[in-house]
């Protein structure tokens, strides 16, 4: 396989992979701190179908990631899917914008979501063949950092405009369309697939779990049971709404969750590579349980701002950890397809949580909300203390 120059220690491929989940990550931030407040202030939509849209947009499109993931390693092809799926999300953009019900917000998340489900397992896939394995922790991690820096700037930058355009959302919107279409520009002029059809292996990749061991597939329940508590993050930009944080200020406190989720990112990763990926993802699942712990009882406006924080060191210590950790466990020959069986499942755990999540907060309180994700993170970080045992054993 030729090697790539390296920028930093990193590959080609990895450093352009970043600059595309930037741009789209800037484009998607510009619009998603907004759509709970859209929906809930301008369309008058209550929180169980708030946790409707985002369940079916998040679970239903996640469908396609496992397929997405076995066609790309059938077809030997990551560039054109990861094309395919950041133009599909980009195209979603206008539906939002000229939206009068809920239905067409639904509609417009769904799209977004089924171009992400088919770009991530390419992406993740294409990332792990540019990359050498005791780097991986890295190189996800830098993914992860240009994508939540983007996250970073999408939300200043609908801030700014909020106060420019007078709260006209639906502009805000419109505009999200111009980093989306860089990032795809990118894809097309500046990615190089890492393998050619003629190099693959004789055996062409079917759709099935058998290729993986035991390891793979406890590590992926583990991953679903944690899901199933970790409701959509607009749940948590509701709760900021509800304990005083004005419609204005609601992008930056998300800022602030993208700041310190780009910042530790790529520290995370080097930790993870330097003393055990398994220690890194254990960390974050009790961090998450303390943290909805923190988001059940809070009622200060000034403690919403610490907990977006904290909230932010969690998705860094765990994001790019637990995919930098899959790629260890899983044969070279099925990266794309594990990937999508990762996302699939765990992104189908998500329409029951955001689906719960939304009846708790309107029928029992919001704060059994956040008390139930919080006892599943526990439960997941037990699971995973006996996968580490079950490890050792086999070892």
């Amino acid at each position: 396989m030729r090697k790539d120059k390296k920028f930093f220690g990193f590959g080609k491929n990895v450093i352009v992979t970043g600059f595309v989940s930037f741009f789209m990550d800037f484009s998607s931030e510009m619009i998603y701190p907004l759509v709970p407040l859209f929906l809930s202030n301008i369309l008058g939509v209550n929180k169980s179908i708030i946790g409707l849209i985002e369940g079916i947009a998040e679970s239903t499109a996640s469908l396609l990631r496992v397929f997405s993931g076995w066609f790309s390693d059938r077809i030997g092809n990551r560039k054109w899917l990861m094309a395919a799926g950041y133009s599909i999300s980009t195209l979603s953009r206008p539906l939002i914008a000229v939206a009068s019900g809920w239905h067409h917000v639904l509609g417009s998340r769904f799209i977004d979501r089924f171009g992400k489900g088919i770009r991530v397992a390419p992406r993740d896939a294409l990332i792990a063949e540019s990359t050498d394995k005791a780097y991986l922790g890295r190189a996800f991690g830098l993914q992860r950092a240009m994508d939540t820096f983007g996250a970073v700037v999408g939300p200043a930058v609908a801030f700014l405009l909020l106060g420019l355009l007078s709260n006209n959302y639906r502009t805000i919107f419109w505009l999200s369309m111009i980093p989306g279409i860089i990032a795809v520009l990118l894809i097309v002029f500046f990615i190089k697939e890492k393998k050619e059809p003629t190099t693959l292996c004789l055996e062409k990749p079917t759709l099935t779990i058998k290729h993986f061991d035991w390891r793979f597939k406890f590590f992926v329940l583990i991953a679903a049971v944690f899901a199933l508590g970790n409701s959509s993050d607009v749940f948590l930009i509701l709760r900021a709404q509800q304990t005083g944080v004005s419609v204005v200020m609601i992008p930056i406190v998300y800022l602030v969750f993208n700041l310190v989720y780009s910042l530790s990112s790529i520290p995370a990763g080097i930790a993870s590579d330097k003393f055990g990926r398994k220690r890194v993802i254990l960390s974050g699942f009790v961090l998450f349980a303390v943290l909805y712990y923190g988001f059940a009882v809070v009622s200060d406006t000034k403690d919403i701002w610490g907990l977006f924080a904290f909230y932010g060191l969690f998705m860094g210590l765990t994001e790019g950890t637990q995919k930098a950790f899959l790629a260890t466990i899983i044969p070279p020959d099925f990266k794309a397809t594990a990937f999508g069986v990762y996302n699939t499942v765990v992104g189908l755990a998500m329409l029951p949580a955001s689906l719960f999540g939304g009846w708790l907060w309107d029928h029992i309180s919001p704060s059994a909300t956040f008390y139930f994700g919080a006892v599943t993170s526990v439960l997941a970080a037990l699971m995973f203390m006996v996968f580490i045992l079950a490890v050792k054993k086999n070892t």
